[in-house]
């Protein structure tokens, strides 16, 4: 048993993407699409005890940073609420900076993606969002900067690079 407990904290206390997406989209808040949470939660992946990201900061949920204590354990609910609240920040970030309201649902998920993970600070000033803002004949170069945004503490991310890579297709799709 105590084999068992030491691999379960090494790993962390895991929680279920899908159910916490189910969650989220049955209150019914957010515009992210079903397959935007899919990209955002499976690329987070979920936890219910703290930890330290990639890039150095406290984290818990599917990539929540905001109010993160040590040794506080979330369940589904907690967890799910406090993404939704996350998303919506994000959403409502490429709504005001990006044209969102004007963008398709695929190419706003990805938008929202990008934009929970590296936030609203930077994204409003940067030349994707310019991009969206210039109307549907920028939208394709918008989304062909999705491969800028994969650093973390200053360095390129393996998991960040994939992550832009499905970002960029998800973008492109709303294209369509």
């Amino acid at each position: 048993m105590a084999a068992i407990k030491k691999a379960g904290s090494a790993a962390g206390i895991v929680c279920s993407v899908a159910a916490i997406i189910a969650i989220v989209l049955g209150n019914g808040h957010v515009r992210t699409n079903e397959r935007g949470l899919e990209l955002i939660g499976n690329a987070e992946s979920c936890r219910r005890d703290p930890y330290v990201c990639p890039a150095g900061v406290l984290t818990d949920g599917l990539g929540n940073t905001h109010g993160v204590k040590r040794g506080t354990i979330k369940n589904d609910q907690q967890i799910a609420a406090e993404w939704e609240n996350n998303i919506l920040d994000a959403e409502s970030c490429v709504n005001r900076y990006g044209n969102g309201r004007n963008l398709s649902d695929d190419t706003f998920s990805a938008a929202v993606s990008v934009t929970f993970r590296s936030g609203c600070g930077n994204m409003r000033k940067s030349t994707m969002f310019a991009l969206f803002r210039e109307g549907p004949k920028a939208y394709r170069s918008a989304c062909s900067q999705f491969p800028r945004w994969v650093y973390g503490d200053g360095r390129v991310l393996p998991g960040l690079v994939t992550r832009a890579g499905k970002e960029g297709t998800l973008c492109l799709d709303g294209l369509k």
